[in-house]
């Protein structure tokens, strides 16, 4: 039985685990939004080599922003990890250059205070709205850090907000980067530059609407970086749902590996339970002879030694079952893991382990029901 009880836990808890990170991978995914587009630099190739150099700029968000108004809500992004201080309190966070668009597009909460405007943006004002877990490291309540002056890369900017929670989103992480006007940036943090790291569109109808989206986009972007008709772009538009689609996929083959490995644990316990079978066989060789020699038939013997071997699958199986359940909470509690039990894995595990108890189980009880009654008389 301790074959079978460590295979099953093995495979729930390994399942689990899979599912687990599945979730919460497909979580974030859906935090950041399966209606929104990402556009990213990236250099064009010819036959597998990269040509020239690649590059967004604030004037293709302007572009898109301009002319897909009704269809798209476009906010540029331009981030770099910079020092953050606040009297003798400091920390190195990221900060994000972007457009007011950008907290309707991934839905950031304001707990205290408000969003900058796009009047900020225009007068390049030293303003920053600051994540959820940015007073705690500056030593200072959320409430009594609005209105107040941090610095910057060595600039004073007033705070004028602080979001709400929002928890990991991919890529992104909310509560753990400050936010500034996109112009602001640019030219007071960022050195002038007007490169982008990335463009995002959130696409106002919806997540069906991200294919006709694309090829609104793709045009206004061809023309605005000179590209032909059919040539090789230097920008990608990555779509969230294909990610998720092929991120799916991949859990999917890891969590089937998994379970495979774990699986085989459940094959060695029942040759385990096979072996064991064959010695009861030939330790209760006298046993049978007088159960035949009463009257007992060979259907008898052979349900006989196959109940036996279910049984004992059956109940291995159960304990396995609280073992695996057992096993996911611990690493769960421990590790800090996410895992999610799943009741079609316990199904399959209870029924797999039943069916290992009837394949390993009938050749004994075979063995059993073919010994003749006077040579099993005779044993000892």
């Amino acid at each position: 039985m301790l074959g079978i009880i460590i295979g099953v836990g093995a495979v729930i808890t390994m399942v689990a685990l899979g599912e687990g990170a599945q979730r919460q991978v497909e979580e974030r995914i859906q935090r950041m939004g399966t209606d929104v587009l990402t556009i990213r630099p990236e250099r064009a190739r010819r036959g597998g080599v990269a040509q020239g150099d690649s590059r967004l700029y604030i004037s293709d968000a302007e572009a898109l922003r301009d002319e897909l108004a009704g269809e798209l809500t476009v906010a540029p992004q331009n981030s770099s990890r910079m020092q953050i201080s606040l009297l003798r309190w400091n920390t190195s966070e990221d900060v994000l250059g972007t457009w007011p668009e950008f907290a309707e597009i991934y839905s950031l909460g304001i707990e205290y205070g408000r969003f900058f405007n796009e009047a900020e943006v225009q007068g390049r004002r030293r303003v920053g709205v600051v994540g959820f877990s940015i007073p705690a490291e500056l030593n200072t309540p959320a409430p009594l850090l609005v209105g107040r002056d941090i610095r910057i890369g060595g600039q004073s900017f007033e705070v004028i907000g602080v979001l709400a929670e929002k928890g990991e989103m991919g890529f992104i992480r909310p509560d753990d980067t400050v936010y500034v006007p996109s112009s602001t940036a640019q030219y007071r943090l960022f050195g002038g530059r007007d490169r982008l790291q990335a463009i995002v569109a959130k696409v106002n109808a919806g997540p069906e609407g991200m294919d006709a989206a694309f090829d609104l986009i793709d045009p206004i972007l061809r023309r605005e970086h000179r590209v032909l008709a059919g040539g090789d772009v230097d920008y990608q538009i990555r779509n969230p749902t294909d990610l998720l689609e092929s991120f799916q996929e991949t859990s999917q083959t890891f969590t089937f590996l998994l379970a495979g490995i774990a699986g085989v644990s459940l094959l060695v316990g029942g040759i385990g339970i096979m072996n064991i079978m064959l010695v009861s066989v030939t330790e209760r060789t006298r046993e049978i002879g007088v159960r035949k020699a009463l009257g007992a038939t060979r259907m008898n013997i052979l349900f006989q030694f196959i109940t036996e071997a279910l049984v004992l699958c059956v109940l291995g199986g159960a304990l396995g079952v609280l073992a695996g359940v057992g096993g996911a909470q611990i690493a769960s509690d421990m590790a800090a893991w996410d895992t999610v039990v799943s009741p079609g894995a316990i199904v399959v595990a209870l029924f797999f382990s039943a069916g290992i108890g009837l394949f390993f189980g009938i050749w004994p009880a075979q063995r059993a029901a073919k010994l003749d009654p006077i040579v099993a008389l005779r044993y000892e």
